[in-house]
């Protein structure tokens, strides 16, 4: 399972670099590129697909496994991250319907986005911390904690997919590396040299 958790990450990565139209294109601009460009879509579609199935569980995983060490933070991490990447499935379903010249306009769609977008972004800096506090590699926890905000600034404001495919690609190298320090090398838990360093921090973070 561990190695799992860099899948979707990695796989929203290369969709977003991938992806014909941007983030601020209307309804007609976005159904025009992706009618223009259906390999591409039926790449986005597919990848959102793995992505949608793996990035709620490896959320989970990673909360169950740093809630000792960070409870507050990992639990507002995991209430926000999986409703988020749950409610991607009605987002890979938009695109579905765009590759066939279609659009969804049911209000679920919308509120799902915004679930989405709040969520993942907001939860994604909240893991990042609560790595921190777990005593997992800072780097690795900065870097979770930034790769969401750096694709909010990519898809909407400075609108740049290899910017875009570098945040997503910091957020699944990250996950990468929660995964190698829960190897069966490592004894599991609290018996674990890193969270024996780190049982000292504050359980409160």
């Amino acid at each position: 399972m561990r190695w799992l958790l860099p899948i979707g990450p990695a796989a929203v990565a290369v969709l977003r670099l991938i992806l014909p139209y941007d983030t601020t294109d209307d309804t007609a601009t976005m159904l025009q590129k992706a009618q223009e460009h259906p390999d591409a879509m039926n790449w986005v579609i597919w990848l959102g697909f793995a992505g949608m199935l793996t990035l709620a569980p490896a959320v989970i995983w990673i909360a169950r496994h740093i809630r000792d060490q960070a409870p507050k933070t990992t639990t507002a991490a995991a209430v926000l991250l999986v409703p988020a990447y749950v409610s991607l499935g009605l987002l890979v379903a938009q695109d579905a319907a765009a590759l066939d010249g279609h659009t969804i306009t049911h209000p679920a769609l919308e509120t799902a986005a915004w679930i989405f977008v709040a969520g993942h972004v907001i939860g994604t800096v909240l893991l990042g911390i609560a790595m921190w506090h777990a005593g997992l590699p800072k780097w690795a926890a900065a870097a979770t904690a930034i790769s969401q905000p750096l694709h909010l600034v990519a898809a909407v404001i400075i609108v740049s997919h290899g910017l875009d495919f570098v945040a997503w690609g910091l957020n699944a190298v990250a996950f990468a590396v929660v995964a190698r320090n829960f190897g069966p090398d490592k004894a599991s838990r609290e018996g674990n040299t890193l969270f024996g360093r780190a049982a000292g921090l504050s359980r409160s973070a």
